[in-house]
């Protein structure tokens, strides 16, 4: 798995896969419960939310966020 971006916010984080996932990019949220079940972990530290997908659709996950104007490792 490859971490295609990072996030402050769980909403943040799952935009961005929605929108991975609706241009067919399977992109998951390793920290999505642990976000939803303790947000404050990641509020003003240097955890963030990552955002991640296949090693193989790393590229093509980075060109649709660039393309959206949305944030990419």
């Amino acid at each position: 798995m490859t971490t295609i971006a990072r996030c402050l916010t769980i909403d943040q984080a799952m935009m961005l896969k929605s929108v991975l996932d609706g241009c067919g990019v399977a992109a998951f949220v390793p920290d999505e419960l642990t976000a939803q079940t303790d947000p404050v972990i990641f509020m003003g530290s240097m955890n963030s939310i990552r955002v991640q997908v296949q090693d193989e659709d790393a590229e093509s996950a980075r060109a649709v966020l660039r393309q959206q104007n949305l944030p990419t490792e």
